[in-house]
């Protein structure tokens, strides 16, 4: 008999859970003094764990499974139906690799010079910028040719709004989740035309393209995938990368508010790698994973059941004193010879990127953060007007209230 899981009273906490945002799960760890605890969310029994040791077995393939566990709202916004976050065992690793054969060092290159490209373009405006507009049409309109994707320049607007919606929409009640169903459906037709078109020779992506890849690609089975699923994967590249807008607002806004970190980056006492990392580890970006238990095991003498849901605590575990020391001070220098697990640090997910259910695009996410460190210290000079900068852990997304406003921007 296994020890009883700590268990929150009441009938459901799906409104706790909106109220409380990114530290729902913490708070409870925390409150129940354990890395484990039971609760009701959306009507379903849901066990939350947190901690290194907890993502670890989180991320055993032989423990966990991901199908049927997204929230239906979130695969009718952010995800999209059966694209690779919902697969497990064969189908998952053949799909990852899909992926993966895009992220080689050439590749993501390429897409840095892309969007430096795009970045020059801010300092032809004499006014205040909103940085996350301006990073967000940046990062669509060089995601979308390094994709394959063509992109004609009125529709640049429209088409970024709608990779926005994806991914602020999953977690929103009313008109802005409606919003985000609504620009699914038209953004998985945009795409979907395109891969009838390059299925018929009518468009010709280039080789090493996302479009062209996934469009051509064959499930294990040796089928070519659904033109509806290749949609869904080739905006699995398109929306990730239009997110990292959130990472770049708050990278611009640690810059800022932590001046002595950013001469020591400027001085060489502190690589840029190590200040995003640091931003990954500090700043919230996604409150939690989602996997169902594949068959009953125990764990640490806690009984897990077959089907149960299970929330990964991903901004509890980037904060647990436990790993961390002083977790909520930012300080860059922590991974000065940090030992890489990929069980304790986990802002984008955890477990192996190449094979597991880590994010693809993480390399990604690191590179262009890089890149903007270098753009906002040596290429670019600019002032921070007085405005409201706080962010709040219920909103999820979580962003500076004024979306980060800049001014004089100029080239050095």
């Amino acid at each position: 008999m296994g020890k009883v899981i700590p268990k929150q009273e009441g009938i459901d906490h799906s409104v706790d859970f909106l109220r409380e945002g990114y530290l729902f799960v913490a708070n409870r760890r925390k409150s129940f003094q354990s890395d484990i605890f039971e609760t009701r969310l959306l009507g379903e029994r849901v066990i939350c764990v947190g901690g290194e040791e907890a993502a670890e077995v989180f991320y055993d393939a032989n423990k966990f499974m991901r199908q049927d566990a997204a929230p239906k709202r979130l695969l009718k916004t952010l995800f999209g139906e059966d694209g690779v976050q919902t697969l497990d065992g064969a189908a998952h690793t053949h799909r990852k690799h899909m992926f993966m054969s895009l992220m080689t060092k050439e590749n993501i290159d390429r897409l840095l010079r892309l969007t430096h490209r795009e970045w020059k373009q801010i300092e032809q405006s004499e006014e205040e910028v909103v940085l996350y507009d301006v990073s967000q049409q940046v990062l669509m309109k060089a995601v979308c040719e390094w994709a394959g994707v063509p992109l004609a320049p009125e529709e640049v607007v429209r088409r970024t709004d709608e990779m926005r919606l994806l991914f602020e929409s999953g977690t929103s009640l009313g008109p802005t989740y409606l919003q985000g169903r609504k620009a699914r459906t038209s953004a998985e037709s945009w795409i979907r035309q395109m891969v009838k078109e390059v299925r018929t020779n009518r468009l010709l992506p280039n080789e090493q393209t996302a479009l062209y890849e996934f469009s051509w690609h064959r499930d294990e089975s040796g089928e070519l995938l659904p033109e509806e699923v290749v949609a869904v994967e080739v905006l699995n590249i398109l929306r990730p990368t239009v997110a990292i807008s959130v990472y770049i607002l708050f990278t611009v806004l640690a810059l800022h508010q932590f001046p002595n970190e950013t001469e020591q980056v400027r001085q060489g006492m502190l690589t840029k790698t190590e200040f995003v990392q640091e931003v990954r580890r500090f700043y919230p970006f996604f409150p939690v994973a989602a996997a169902r238990v594949k068959s009953d095991f125990e764990w640490n003498g806690y009984t897990f059941s077959e089907g149960t849901l299970t929330l990964l605590d991903l901004y509890g575990t980037n904060h647990d004193s436990s790993i961390w020391t002083e977790p909520d001070r930012f300080d860059p220098s922590r991974f000065k010879g940090w030992k890489e697990s990929p069980f304790n640090f986990i802002p984008q997910g955890g477990g192996d990127v190449d094979f597991g259910h880590r994010c693809a695009g993480e390399h990604v996410t690191i590179a262009v953060l890089e890149q903007v460190i270098e753009l906002f210290t040596e290429e670019f000079s600019y002032t921070v007007p007085p405005q409201d900068l706080s962010y709040s852990f219920v909103d999820m997304p979580s962003l500076p209230k004024s979306k980060l406003r800049l001014a004089d921007v100029k080239r050095i």
